[in-house]
C-alpha cells in the first residue's frame, strides 16, 4: 500500500513539475549526439579513410558529441541521452515510469530526426546501421553490448547519479567521464559490431535506411545492461546514502 501511495505520488508529481521541459531536453541532446556521432561515420566513408582511421575519428566523435549532448542537458534532465541510461535510472528507483516513457519517446524521436537531416544535408547519402561484422555471432554482440552499457551506466551513476558527488569535483566532470567511456568502448567493440550502447542511436538509422536486421541486440543488449548496472549501483553504493541526501537527490532529478 505504501508503495502504490509512493508511485501515485512521485507519478503526480512528474505530471506537475518540469518533466515535459526534460523530455524536450533529451529529444535535443539526443538529437545533437547521433547527428555528430552517425555524421562522423559518413563522414570517414566520404574521406576514403582507412580502417584504423576511421575507427578513431569515430570513436572520437561519439566522445565529444556526448560530451556536449550530456554537459547541455544534465541540469533540465539530467543528461541521458540515451534510452538505456534511463533505463538504468528507472530500475535504480530514481525515475518514474511516466518520465522513463517520455524519456524514451523523445529521445527516439531525436535519434529520427537526427538522421534524417543528415540523409538530407548529405545529398541523400544513407546513413550507416550498426550491424554485426563478419564472424561475429549474435550472442557475442549481446554479450558485448551489454558489457559495454554496463561500464556506461555505472560510470554515469558513478559520477552523476551517487549523492557524493556533489559534494565534490567529480560531479563536474561527469560528462568528460561519460564522453570518454563511449569512446573507449567504441575503439573496442567497433571492429565488431559497431559499438552502439544507446538503443535510440541504433533506431534512428535503422528506421531511415529501413535495415533491421539483428535491431534487437542493440535493444535487449543495452538494456539489460544498464538496468543491471542501476540496480547494482544503487543497491551496493547508493541506497545506504540516500537518506542523508534524500533531498537534493529527489530535486536533481
Amino acid at each position: 500500500m505504501a508503495l502504490r501511495t509512493f508511485i501515485v505520488r512521485r507519478t503526480q508529481d512528474d505530471i506537475h513539475s518540469d518533466t515535459w521541459r526534460a523530455a524536450l531536453s533529451e529529444f535535443i541532446s539526443t538529437l545533437i549526439f547521433v547527428f555528430a556521432a552517425s555524421g562522423s561515420t559518413i563522414a570517414v566513408k566520404n574521406l576514403s579513410a582507412d580502417a584504423p582511421t576511421a575507427l578513431v575519428i569515430v570513436a572520437v566523435a561519439n566522445a565529444f558529441a556526448l560530451f556536449a549532448a550530456v554537459s547541455v542537458s544534465t541540469n533540465v534532465s539530467g543528461g541521458h541521452v540515451n534510452p538505456a541510461v534511463t533505463f538504468g535510472f528507472f530500475v535504480g528507483g530514481n525515475l518514474t515510469l511516466l518520465r522513463c516513457i517520455l524519456f524514451w519517446i523523445a529521445q527516439i524521436l531525436g535519434s529520427v530526426i537526427a538522421c534524417l537531416l543528415l540523409k538530407f544535408t548529405s545529398g541523400g547519402q544513407r546513413v550507416p546501421v550498426f550491424g554485426l561484422s563478419s564472424g561475429v555471432k549474435v550472442g557475442n554482440a549481446l554479450a558485448l553490448e551489454m558489457v559495454m552499457t554496463f561500464g556506461l551506466v555505472y560510470a554515469v551513476y558513478a559520477t552523476a547519479a551517487d549523492p557524493r558527488s556533489r559534494r565534490n569535483s567529480l560531479g563536474t566532470i561527469a560528462p568528460i567521464v561519460i564522453g570518454l567511456i563511449v569512446g573507449a568502448n567504441i575503439l573496442v567493440a567497433g571492429p565488431f559490431d559497431g559499438g552502439s550502447m544507446n538503443p535510440a542511436a541504433a533506431f534512428g538509422p535503422a528506421l531511415v535506411g529501413w535495415n533491421w536486421e539483428n535491431h534487437w541486440v542493440y535493444w535487449v543488449g543495452p538494456l539489460v545492461g544498464g538496468g543491471l548496472a542501476g540496480f547494482l549501483y544503487e543497491l551496493a553504493f547508493v541506497s545506504s546514502t540516500r537518506q542523508r541526501f534524500r533531498r537534493d537527490y529527489r530535486n536533481y532529478y
